[in-house]
């Protein structure tokens, strides 16, 4: 390439993705460096709140630009404003876009004119698209649709079978997938207020799997956002189930999951309450105990999901990427019901 020659380039390169790969490569296949400024905490989080902060996001970019050999040509700058140098730097020879952005280029340019300044080329980078055809994008990997390669966790057409649970995973499950918080089994109570402690005010959705811990939430005066019953405990029907309050849930849904399978029926419930803004109680005719796997593959990230570990307490996780992956590694173990 000769000469030297500087690309531009601003985004909240939030979960760093295929996208955003391509966007980068795009700008140095046609610029000897760029710089990639990226929005500050303070711009994100009007954004979105779920945005991760600016030395996590930076931290993903250096480790690719690692990865593929390009740190030398690479380099990263705190974005504080709408359009940070792009307007006034004259050493600045392009700048990189993706086709909505496309517009704002150009009236930078036109302010680089007036100025008599050197007009940048615009290096425009056509989004790439996940799987089902729409385009990858950072909202879409926080609302948990997509990984960071654009696959959906759980597909359209796997929404529509039911799947059942092989022997080979008993033991597997029977363990807690998540933190387990301690408390006597008498006072459910004690170990709910350990789990609750844990969960940050900023997070997602929390989600209430089985009816002990349904009901000591409701006892402790906090209405789930999902509440997950089925009117056992242990296998076996547990009476205090129809005392449960339902007065905190202006959505009620039904379905049915026979045990140890994952139901169609029970994904797309489970799909609709998840959509909810309001807290919704789902009643399950069969059992809900597998009902943690579909909530974390369909959930965005941030969400609390909350279950009992018999005789031990309560488990809390957190849907996350590496929770997606293991729920994902669970269900391919399944098998399609007929």
């Amino acid at each position: 390439m000769e000469g030297s020659s500087v690309c531009l380039v601003g985004g909240t390169f939030d979960r760093f993705h295929s996208g955003h790969e391509a966007l980068l490569l795009g700008c140095l296949a046609a610029s000897s460096k760029v710089e990639v400024w990226l929005v500050s905490d303070l711009m994100a989080q009007i954004k979105a709140r779920e945005v991760r902060r600016w030395d996590l996001r930076a931290l993903e970019i250096h480790e690719w630009a690692a990865d593929h050999g390009l740190s030398e040509r690479l380099t990263l700058h705190s974005l504080v404003d709408r359009v940070g140098p792009a307007e006034t730097r004259p050493d600045a020879t392009a700048i990189g876009c993706t086709p909505e952005t496309r517009s704002a280029c150009d009236a930078i340019n036109v302010v680089r004119s007036e100025n008599d300044l050197q007009i940048l080329d615009i290096i425009e980078v056509e989004h790439l698209l996940a799987a089902d055809g729409t385009p990858i994008s950072s909202t879409r990997i926080r609302a948990g649709e997509i990984d960071r390669e654009g696959q959906r966790w759980l597909g359209p057409a796997e929404m529509l079978y039911d799947q059942k649970m092989p022997a080979v995973l008993d033991d597997e499950l029977k363990q807690p997938f998540g933190t387990l918080h301690e408390g006597p089994e008498k006072d459910s109570a004690v170990a709910m207020k350990s789990a609750l402690a844990a969960v940050p005010e900023n997070s997602q959705k929390l989600v209430a799997v089985g009816d002990v811990c349904v009901q000591t939430l409701v006892e402790l005066d906090i209405i789930p956002d999902i509440g997950i019953v089925d009117g056992m405990t242990k296998r076996e029907p547990w009476a205090p189930a129809a005392d449960l309050d339902r007065s905190g849930f202006p959505n009620l849904l039904t379905c049915s999951n026979p045990p140890g399978l994952l139901t169609s029926d029970l994904k797309t419930t489970l799909k609709t309450a998840l959509s909810h803004d309001e807290p919704v109680l789902v009643v399950v005719e069969g059992e809900e105990d597998l009902a943690p796997i579909i909530v974390h593959l369909l959930a965005p990230l941030g969400c609390a999901v909350v279950y009992g570990q018999p005789g031990r307490g309560v488990v809390l996780r957190f849907t996350s990427t590496e929770t997606k992956e293991n729920c994902r590694r669970l269900l391919d173990v399944f098998t399609r019901e007929a």
